[in-house]
């Protein structure tokens, strides 16, 4: 490095890391990550509020460090600074994604909660207590039928019974619309 870089490095250690970096140094990342992984966490966990997510965050923000570091510019500011713009945007990105998706799924649960209860639930009400139903019920396999009892007669919702019976939310949707078919399959051909 020319003597123009000296003061700037001593300066700014973490730009000058990053400018090692961009040159293909790997020393310079492992220095790069030993020095400043601690903070550069510590910022996105305040930011995610998840020490899994934060991890995951970190490792990206790192790969990127490893790929894009050459976006660095030592006229605009520090490496440390640069460094947390980029965790933090990493982590709100991840913040707002996982956001969406728990609205995706909420939406979800509302559109099947609605969904099956306009198609099926005046057929299974109607008849919850006749012997068609029960004997229905009864030909569905255990991984059916029991949910859709949690649900219908026990008036649990879909996450209740995802926690009670340690299956997976997806997994109880899809085994109560199922279920739900063959029920109605089984009293539409019982009539």
């Amino acid at each position: 490095m020319s003597s123009d870089h000296q003061p700037a490095d001593s300066a700014d250690p973490g730009g000058a890391l990053l400018i090692r970096i961009a040159e293909g140094e790997r020393s310079a990342f492992e220095e790069l990550f030993t020095t400043h992984s601690r903070i550069l966490m510590a910022v996105i966990l305040r930011i995610v509020k998840s020490r899994t997510l934060a991890e995951e965050v970190l490792q990206d923000c790192f790969t990127e460090v490893w790929t894009r570091c050459s976006g660095f510019d030592p006229g605009r500011g520090s490496g440390r600074a640069w460094l947390i713009t980029l965790c933090r945007r990493r982590a709100i990105d991840c913040v707002r994604s996982v956001q969406a998706q728990q609205d995706r799924d909420y939406a979800d649960g509302l559109r099947t909660t609605a969904e099956a209860s306009d198609q099926v639930e005046q057929t299974v009400i109607a008849r919850a207590e006749s012997d068609r139903t029960v004997s229905a019920l009864r030909i569905l396999p255990d991984e059916q039928a029991e949910p859709i009892v949690m649900a219908f007669y026990q008036g649990m919702t879909h996450t209740q019974i995802s926690e009670n019976l340690q299956v997976p939310l997806g997994t109880i949707k899809s085994r109560i619309r199922d279920g739900m078919k063959k029920l109605r399959e089984e009293l539409e051909a019982s009539r």
